[in-house]
């Protein structure tokens, strides 16, 4: 187990499901999902392709009825980069899974090699290539911020390695330290320091940024709310909220570039800005954030909406003296 695993704390289980449990939950999620044929039936938790094989077959087998016309439109799963082969694709492939996830974590071999992960950045490499020459399958990559060994550079490096390939999603991680994980004695010892939490922020909103002008979608930023893991943490860069936080991060740059259009922010006593109106609330940032920032620097901004255009608009603008 690499060194910051701990799945039972993550997915609130120590059951391990068969093949009713998933006809069960499969029959549940048809009568509940609103759009099925665009839904996929997922196996997470774990690296699917690393049990073993009679157990995997059959959790794929029992899905089968479910995928097909006016059904869930294939399997999603994820896995670990050194346990992908011809041979595993091929019986993925003809038991319908759309997408593989790859838990790439980090495309440093110094970080992956001080977190225990068992695989290399040429083994993630390897299998992404190997993934994507079927033509059938989605691929996903997984990364994680603020590993041990890790730092600013080596996570803009795991970054440009990881968009190297070409994923159609992506999920980031910032790391959670968790009681009962060999990070989380490193973390108690003294011998890991995390990063700074606003430095994993200002890292996220820049991959996020990065991913959407590349047209990789980001899946998932953060772990989900969860009281399970809140009371197993340790440290590290948890929020139940935390991609609203990068997404309010970016729109404080998007907001002061277009005010430094205007001259020096400093020479701005107040701005009307305009953003999408479902955007309001990130513009805005958690608990008015952005608001405050600005208000800090010594401009009082007000947010307000407009419908169709994406782009941030200076509604109205006065500069220091009365000038507009």
């Amino acid at each position: 187990m690499c060194a910051f695993c701990n799945q039972r704390t993550i997915t609130g289980t120590e059951k391990i499901p068969h093949a009713d449990d998933v006809k069960r939950i499969c029959t549940q999620a048809m009568n509940e999902v609103k759009d099925v044929s665009q839904t996929e039936i997922a196996f997470f938790g774990g690296s699917f392709t690393a049990v073993p094989r009679e157990y995997m077959l059959e959790l794929l087998g029992a899905a089968q009825e479910f995928i097909g016309n006016d059904k869930f439109k294939g399997i999603r799963i994820s896995t670990r980069p050194d346990y992908i082969s011809t041979e595993i694709l091929d019986i993925l492939r003809d038991n319908h899974v759309t997408a593989i996830e790859l838990g790439a974590q980090s495309m440093s071999d110094v970080v992956l090699e001080a977190n225990e992960r068992g695989h290399t950045v040429q083994d993630v490499e390897n299998a992404a290539k190997l993934i994507k020459s079927y033509g059938c399958f989605d691929l996903g990559l997984q990364m994680m911020i603020g590993l041990y060994k890790s730092n600013r550079e080596t996570e803009l490096e795991t970054w440009s390695k990881i968009a190297a390939l070409s994923p159609k999603t992506v999920r980031i991680y910032p790391v959670v330290i968790l009681n009962g994980t060999r990070l989380g004695e490193l973390y108690k010892s003294g011998e890991y320091k995390p990063m700074d939490f606003d430095e994993v922020v200002k890292i996220c909103s820049y991959l996020l940024t990065e991913a959407d002008k590349l047209g990789i979608y980001v899946i998932k930023l953060g772990l989900h709310a969860s009281e399970v893991v809140e009371e197993q943490m340790l440290g590290g860069f948890y929020h139940p909220a935390f991609r609203e936080l990068c997404e309010g991060r970016n729109y404080r740059r998007l907001i002061a570039e277009e005010l430094g259009k205007h001259g020096n922010i400093s020479d701005i006593a107040s701005a009307v800005i305009s953003v999408p109106k479902r955007q309001i609330s990130k513009a805005i940032g958690q608990k008015k954030a952005n608001i405050e920032y600005f208000k800090d620097l010594g401009v009082n901004i007000k947010i307000v909406g407009h419908e169709g255009s994406d782009k941030i608009k200076i509604n109205e603008i006065i500069m220091r003296g009365g000038e507009k």
